[in-house]
């Protein structure tokens, strides 16, 4: 009789949601930084404080980022002041580059997780074109993306409130992953037109095997999932295809831990 073992699955993060430090802690770590010769703020300080306990935990496929760097997107936006575009717009790089060759410092291959456009909310007082203004936030997203993998990013994750068509057209690469938290059944259906794998809670399970019968389904990333959620995906996909997702938004230290814990299965 061959003995079952345990078999570790893939673990992949879609970012984290660290909590704000007090500010004589922030400012100290700051100065000791620009004593070393590194420019630093809030963002640099939240992007180390999301990877750090991915990196002590093991996450297989870490990623930095979060809805927390909309602030950099939008001051890497030439164009856009406070939240409107009022003139051409271009891309300034130098900050998201900055961000980015320091993450890889720590880790290479990390992703980088950052708001999709929606969740910007820019308006237009300039083009009065709705889709030509898509189009102007669409290529400084395209610009950034570009810029950040060049400096060594491997890819990014698009973290939605929605799934949405245009944007979802527009910017869907192997490289991005467009990651909503709380998805119903016709966000999946949005998201598998355009993308082959697909993250989801243990409480949209049976949407996605329903789904996958309509849809090529490469990927089923499972956001904290335990033993049950485990076994039913097997029961419909391959070892393989089947990886466990984690978004931390409380409790980081503990969080990846745990997620590592119950990335198993026996056979």
């Amino acid at each position: 009789m061959v003995q079952k073992r345990k078999r570790q699955l893939v673990t992949l993060s879609f970012g984290a949601e660290p909590g704000m430090p007090d500010v004589p802690a922030l400012a100290d770590w700051v100065a000791k930084r620009r004593d070393g010769g590194v420019e630093s703020d809030l963002i640099t300080y939240l992007l180390e404080a999301a990877l750090a306990p991915q990196l002590e935990a093991a996450i297989t496929i870490p990623c930095s980022g979060g809805r927390f760097y909309a602030s950099r997107l939008l001051s890497s936006f030439t164009g856009i002041k406070d939240g409107v575009i009022r003139g051409e717009t271009v891309i300034s790089d130098r900050m998201i580059v900055a961000d980015s060759a320091e993450l890889v410092l720590q880790k290479k291959g990390v992703w980088c997780a950052v708001p999709a456009p929606h969740i910007l909310s820019i308006r237009d007082e300039y083009y009065y074109d709705e889709d030509e203004a898509f189009g102007a936030v669409a290529d400084l997203y395209r610009g950034a993306m570009r810029a950040m993998r060049d400096a060594g990013i491997y890819g990014h994750v698009l973290i939605c409130d929605r799934a949405d068509n245009t944007e979802l057209a527009a910017l869907s690469r192997q490289k991005v992953f467009f990651f909503l938290p709380q998805p119903g059944r016709e966000d999946l259906e949005v998201l598998l037109e355009h993308q082959r794998r697909i993250a989801v809670d243990k409480g949209h399970l049976e949407d996605v095997f329903d789904l996958s019968d309509e849809y090529e389904l490469r990927q089923l990333v499972i956001i904290d999932a335990d033993h049950e959620s485990i076994a039913s995906a097997l029961s419909h996909f391959d070892p393989e295809q089947v990886v466990i997702g984690g978004y931390c938004t409380t409790s980081c230290e503990s969080y990846w831990k745990d997620l590592i814990k119950g990335a198993y299965y026996t056979a």
